[in-house]
C-alpha cells in the first residue's frame, strides 16, 4: 500500500530511496562475486588442452614408430633379395662352382662371383659368335653342294638325251692332259692362297680356298680353258 509522508514514498513500510539503496548494495556484491569467480577460473590451468597436446604427441611417436619399422622391412627385403640374386649366380655359373684354392674352402665373396660372372658371358659370347660363323661356313658349303649336285644332274640329263655322244671316245692321254691341266690351274691358286703356319690357319685357308676358286662357275671356266689349249694343241 502506497502512501507519501515528508516527501518520501513508502511501500509496505519501506521507504523507496532505502529499497534503492539496498538494491546497490547487492548488485555491487553479485558483481564483485562474478569478478572473483572470473579470476579464479583464469587462473586453473586448461587440463583439455594438455590432453589434446599429449594425444598429439602420442600419434606422432607411434607414425615415427610405423615408418622405422617398414623402411626396416623394406630395407631387409631389398638385402634378401640381393643375397639371393648372389646366390642364384653362385649356382648357375659353372666357374663359381669349382673350387679356387687361391682363396681358400670360405664362401666366395660378392665381388668375386660378379668377376667370375662376367668372364663366364664373355666366354659365352665368344662360342656364340664362333657357333654363328660355323654356321654360316656350313650354310655356305650345302649351297655349293646344291649347286654342283644341280650340275651334275643336268649332265647326266644331257648324256641320256644324247646316248650316241660318247661314242668317240678319246684316249687316256688326252683324258690324263685334260685332268693334268685342271688339277694345274687349281694348284697354282692353291699354292697362292693356302699357309701351312698351323694346322687351324690351314684348315682355314683351305675353307676359304674352296669357297674361292672352287664354285662351279670357276671350274667350269678352268675346263674350258684347259680344254681349248688341247684342242689347239691337238688340231
Amino acid at each position: 500500500m502506497w502512501r507519501v509522508h515528508s516527501c518520501q514514498v513508502y511501500f509496505g513500510g519501506v521507504s523507496l530511496s532505502a529499497l534503492f539503496v539496498e538494491s546497490r548494495r547487492k548488485g555491487s556484491i553479485a558483481s564483485r562475486a562474478n569478478s572473483i569467480g572470473s579470476t579464479s577460473a583464469s587462473s586453473v590451468p586448461n587440463t583439455d588442452d594438455e590432453d589434446s597436446d599429449y594425444q598429439q604427441e602420442a600419434y606422432k611417436e607411434i607414425y615415427k614408430d610405423r615408418r622405422r619399422r617398414a623402411h626396416t622391412q623394406a630395407e631387409q627385403k631389398r638385402r634378401d633379395a640381393i643375397k639371393k640374386g648372389y646366390d642364384d649366380l653362385q649356382s648357375i655359373v659353372p666357374t663359381c662352382q669349382q673350387q679356387d684354392f687361391s682363396i681358400g674352402s670360405g664362401k666366395l665373396s660378392k665381388a668375386i662371383v660378379l668377376q667370375k660372372t662376367i668372364d663366364y658371358i664373355q666366354f659365352l659370347h665368344k662360342e656364340k659368335k664362333k657357333q654363328e660363323e660355323e654356321v654360316s661356313t656350313l650354310r655356305k658349303d650345302v649351297m655349293a653342294l646344291k649347286i654342283m649336285k644341280i650340275n651334275y644332274e643336268q649332265i647326266v640329263k644331257a648324256h641320256q638325251d644324247n646316248p650316241n655322244e660318247g661314242k668317240n671316245q678319246v684316249s687316256d692321254q688326252v683324258k690324263f692332259n685334260v685332268f693334268q691341266g685342271i688339277m694345274d690351274s687349281l694348284f697354282q691358286s692353291f699354292n697362292a692362297s693356302i699357309s701351312v703356319t698351323s694346322f687351324q690357319e690351314l684348315s682355314a685357308c683351305v675353307f676359304s680356298w674352296i669357297e674361292e676358286h672352287c664354285k662351279p662357275q670357276t671350274l667350269r671356266d678352268i675346263v674350258i680353258g684347259v680344254l681349248q689349249q688341247l684342242k689347239s694343241q691337238l688340231y
